[in-house]
Formats: C-alpha cells, sequence, structure tokens
C-alpha cells in the first residue's frame, strides 16, 4: 500500500509539473524483466521547454519561487531508480523505476491485456471516486505509520533496556577474557620453561645410558643391558614429550616463523619414504608412497609439512597390525590447494572420539596402547602447525576398516597474511597501476577464470564475493567497470545494480553483468552495460571492457550489446 502511495504521488506530481511547464506530454507504463524480482517502469516525456538548470535542481542548491525542482528531488527519492534527461528548447525524458514485492506473482503478457482491459471498461469520469479512493488509502497510511511509529517507540525504549545490559554484559566478559590472556600466558611460559629446564638432565641421562650400553666402563650383563635399554627408551619418549610441549608453547605464543621456499613434492615424498621405512617391524604391512606428478611444486615451510605428514604416518605405524598405509598428494587446481593424505587399514576411530584427538593429551583407548605409548601431543601439534600454514587438518575413520588423515595447504604459502596483510596488499595495489576491475562473483572456479582472462592485460581484478564485500572494495578502490553475477549465496545483485545507477557519483561506471539468469531486457532496463549468459569468452570480456572503459558507461556499446545471437552462443550447448 505505502508503494502505491509513493508511486501514485510521484507520477502526479511529475505529471503536474508536465501540465505546467510543457503543456502536453505522454507517459508510458511498462512491466520490465520475466524473473523475479520485476521491475515496474514509467516514462514520463515531453517536449517543451526543458530544464535549464538540471545539475544545480539534483543537487539541491536551486532555489525556486515556483516550487519547480521540488517535485523531481521528491520523486527521485521515492522510487528505487531514476533517470532524467532534459535537453533545453528540445524537452524532457523521466525514467522511474520501482521493484515489485519478492513475493508477487510475475505478470504476464496475458496478464498485463486483462489488467488493460479492465481499467479500459472502467467510466470516463471517475475523479472523485478516484479521490476518494487515494483519500481512504492515504488514511490508512497514516495510520498504518501511526502504528509503526508507536511500536519503533516501543522498541526503542526495550533497546535501551538492552543495550545497558550488554554493555553490562562486555564489560563482564571483558574482564574474563583478560584473566584468560594472562592464564595462557602464564601456561605458555611455564611450558617453554619446563622443556628447557627439562633439557638438560634428560641429555644427560641419553648420554650415560649411551656409554653404559657401548661398555666404556666394562662389559654388562643381560639383564643390566636389559634395564639401561628401558632407561634409555624411557628417556627417548620424554625427550620428545618435551619437544612437543616446547613446538606448542613456541606456536601459542605467536614465536614460530614460517620459513616458506619453493620444493618439488615429489622429492619431498623420497625423503619421507627413506626417513620412515626403517620404521617397518612387520612383513604384513606395507608402507606406500602413491608418486606425485613430477612437476607438482608448491611453496610453504618445507620443514614444517614434513613434521605433519612424519606425525600421521608414525600414528599409523603404531596403530596398524596388517594391511597397509598410503600417502599420498591431490592437487586441488579450483581451490589453489594440495591435500596430503596418510590412509590405514588399522584400528579406526569413532566418531564421538574424532571430536577430541586433536586436543591436547587426548587419546583413544585400545589394546595397542600396551605395546606403543604416546603423548597425545602428535595431533595438537599438526592442527596448529597446519593452522600456521594458512591450512587445515581433517580425519575420516570407521572402527575396525581405517582411518585417513588430511593435511591441505595452499600451494603457496603468502607471507603476508596476519596482522601485516592489508598493508602489504594496500601496497602491492599501489604498486600495480592496472586498470581496476570490480568482479562479484561467488563462484571459485569463474573467479579463477576471470583472473586468467585479465592476467597480462591492462586490467586490474579485485574480486568480492557478495555485494557487502563489493561495497567495502569499492570504499578502498574505486573501480573503472563492474563484472557483477546477479545470484550470489542466496541472494540477488538486481537492488545493488539500480543503487548503482541511481547514485550520481557511481553511475558512470559501466556494469557488465554476467550471469546464469536470461533477463537481459530487465538487466539494461535498470541501467546495465552489456549483459551476458555465462560462460563468457575471454574476447567478448576484453572487447567490452575496452570499449566501456574508453568511452564511459554514457553509451551502451552496439559491440556488447546489440549483437544477440553472438552472446546467446556463449550458452553451454549452443
Amino acid at each position: 500500500m505505502q508503494d502505491q502511495v509513493r508511486i501514485a504521488t510521484a507520477v502526479s506530481e511529475l505529471a503536474r509539473n508536465v501540465w505546467n511547464y510543457a503543456g502536453t506530454g505522454k507517459i508510458h507504463f511498462a512491466i520490465e524483466g520475466s524473473t523475479a524480482p520485476q521491475v515496474f517502469a514509467i516514462r514520463i516525456e515531453d517536449r517543451g521547454p526543458g530544464i535549464a538548470q538540471l545539475d544545480h535542481i539534483l543537487a539541491g542548491q536551486y532555489e525556486s519561487q515556483t516550487g519547480m525542482g521540488l517535485g523531481i528531488l521528491g520523486a527521485r527519492r521515492l522510487m528505487d531508480r531514476f533517470h532524467i534527461h532534459s535537453v533545453p528548447g528540445k524537452g524532457t525524458d523521466i525514467t522511474l523505476q520501482k521493484f515489485f514485492p519478492r513475493e508477487a506473482p510475475l505478470l504476464t503478457g496475458p496478464a498485463i491485456g486483462a489488467l488493460s482491459g479492465s481499467l479500459q471498461a472502467l467510466p470516463s469520469d471517475i475523479t472523485l471516486s478516484e479521490v476518494q479512493q487515494q483519500n481512504h488509502e492515504l488514511l490508512a497510511t497514516l495510520a498504518e505509520l501511526k502504528t509503526r511509529q508507536d511500536e519503533l517507540l516501543q522498541l526503542t525504549r526495550e533497546l535501551e533496556d538492552t543495550n545497558r545490559g550488554v554493555v553490562a554484559l562486555y564489560a563482564e566478559l571483558d574482564e574474563k577474557a583478560d584473566h584468560l590472556r594472562r592464564a595462557d600466558q602464564m601456561k605458555s611460559r611455564f611450558l617453554s620453561n619446563m622443556s628447557h629446564e627439562f633439557r638438560t638432565p634428560l641429555s644427560s641421562i641419553r648420554a650415560l645410558a649411551k656409554l653404559l650400553i657401548d661398555r666404556v666402563d666394562g662389559e654388562l650383563s643381560t639383564e643390566q643391558e636389559k634395564q639401561v635399554m628401558f632407561i634409555l627408551q624411557s628417556a627417548v619418549g620424554l625427550n620428545d614429550l618435551v619437544n612437543d610441549l616446547l613446538d606448542l608453547a613456541k606456536i601459542e605464543a605467536g614465536k614460530v616463523d614460517v620459513h616458506a621456499n619453493t620444493f618439488n613434492v615429489a622429492d619431498l615424498f623420497s625423503a619421507l619414504r627413506g626417513m620412515l621405512r626403517p620404521l617397518l617391524v612387520s612383513e604384513s604391512l606395507n608402507l606406500t608412497f602413491i608418486d606425485p606428478d613430477p612437476a607438482l611444486e608448491m611453496h610453504t615451510d618445507e620443514g614444517k609439512l614434513s613434521q605433519i605428514l612424519r606425525n600421521f604416518i608414525s600414528n599409523a605405524l603404531k596403530f596398524t597390525e596388517t594391511g597397509a598405509i598410503i600417502v599420498s598428494a591431490t592437487p586441488l587446481p579450483q581451490e589453489g590447494m594440495i591435500r596430503f593424505s596418510v590412509s590405514d587399514t588399522g584400528l579406526g576411530i569413532s566418531a564421538e572420539d574424532q571430536q577430541f584427538i586433536f586436543e591436547e593429551f587426548s587419546q583413544v583407548e585400545n589394546h595397542l596402547q600396551r605395546r606403543v605409548k604416546g603423548t597425545g601431543l602428535g595431533l595438537p601439534l599438526c592442527r596448529n602447525l597446519a593452522t600456521l600454514l594458512d591450512g587445515s587438518v581433517a580425519v575420516d575413520s570407521t572402527p575396525g576398516v581405517g582411518s585417513v588423515f588430511s593435511v591441505t595447504l595452499p600451494v603457496r604459502h603468502d607471507a603476508g597474511t596476519g596482522d601485516d596483510a592489508a598493508p602489504q596488499a594496500a601496497q602491492e595495489t599501489a604498486r600495480d597501476q592496472r586498470i581496476p576491475v570490480l568482479v562479484v562473483e561467488d563462484n571459485a572456479p569463474i573467479r579463477l577464470l576471470y583472473e586468467k582472462f585479465l592476467a597480462e592485460t591492462e586490467f586490474r581484478a579485485m574480486f568480492a564475493r557478495s555485494v557487502r564485500e563489493a561495497v567495502e572494495l569499492w570504499e578502498q578502490d574505486r573501480p573503472a567497470a563492474v563484472i557483477l553475477d546477479i545470484l550470489l549465496h542466496g541472494e540477488n545483485s538486481w537492488h545493488w545494480l539500480a543503487e548503482l545507477k541511481n547514485d550520481p557519483l557511481r553511475r558512470q561506471v559501466p556494469v557488465i553483468i554476467a550471469t546464469e539468469i536470461e533477463d537481459e531486457r530487465k538487466g539494461l532496463a535498470l541501467g546495465a552495460d552489456a549483459y551476458y549468459i555465462k560462460p563468457l569468452l575471454q574476447a567478448q570480456l576484453l572487447s567490452t571492457l575496452r570499449t566501456l572503459t574508453q568511452h564511459g558507461a554514457g553509451a551502451k556499446t552496439q559491440a556488447a550489446m546489440q549483437d544477440a545471437p553472438r552472446r546467446m552462443a556463449t550458452q553451454p550447448g549452443n
């Protein structure tokens, strides 16, 4: 009802201006689009004297004794999109657009024809009844506004009470967070100090045990040698525990540096194969490394990745009695990642136990623990190391069948991630003097395709996965053009397109729609400068970008828009 009043007010005000200043004119009504939400378009034209100071009027700087200009500004505020073109002495064209509600049924040709027929059937002299109807609608709108005002006042009072409670809660949370930070810092310092203090006596125990086993001070009996071996094994196990604790403390304290370098994955597997094969003590268990592509390379901290895989493989060797342990690397080109997997045919882990095995000192009870001992720190260390390398760890396991532990890491580790990432990105953007193009696309493979299309060209892509990200990027760096998808994670960008083309500061930026929705008429009506159906070809994209950025958004180019068969040929199946 309120939208009806807005539309009627805007149209009647502009029609009054046409009558007063031009004497005659025409009003065209149309429904744009074949998908929801449709657009109600109204075009008002006259061939009167035109508007001489239109720029001042639109900027709100024009003062008129007759009120001219106020109706134009009011109509612009009431509609979703407003465009006016006036030439002194030749007349004025005004376009108004309003989105239908999302839940409104689609209006088809027959439905519009039936509506027009019912309107034509009305008597010619219905002015009084129309005024009465408008008065009823206005009264209903005023009553609704009064009700909403009362509800807003009540809501404001409730929010004030809630805000006071939230402020008190935040103060308490800040205090608790400060206590937790201090406790975490004390824990890290304790672990670090304890680890360093333990290392010296442990080294001494190991050295003395080796001296005894080497018979430096004389022969040992069989029982004595057995006891000394127990001492040495215990010292080695305790030393491993101390090393894991120290690594965890360093990571939590943020004192671990990532030393990224480029290396071949096949070479990494070769080194791990030679290092871990001696640990095989049973002929019924096989350790297999699936050879990756010889050309597969990645840029990350090789030592930390090797440490993660060694932990995975060591655990598999401990808890797999027979069968096979398989180590593999799977590239994920669409995500720019590589997944390293270690699968075994061991005991397996139940779903409830999988939730806590990556927590410190957590171990799953099983009959093999009497033979092999663990600290419960290996998997938590793997998780922290993977996070440090911008990756993640995962497990897929079935009791009695086996487990697959995996770590997924980016092919190239960006050393600038973290607190310094934003300044570094800003510096790189400042150094890149190419023409910025804002690409609003939520599909990762399509983003990669656009990145390849624009590489080695005069254009620089800025990627946003949602309208919100696009708005933020626009504030940081004004684009010269926009490539816009319509469907974005459950939302559509029709309203944002209308908002862009209704903004005097942004409407000159050309917008190229590349989408799977076949509704070209609505896109062009809302101001898009080109409309394509995916997949978009590189030659099409570059030609359209170069034409639009060269000549500006004021003229929709023939090359980008009039050749409908050429556009449709880019659709799958054509």
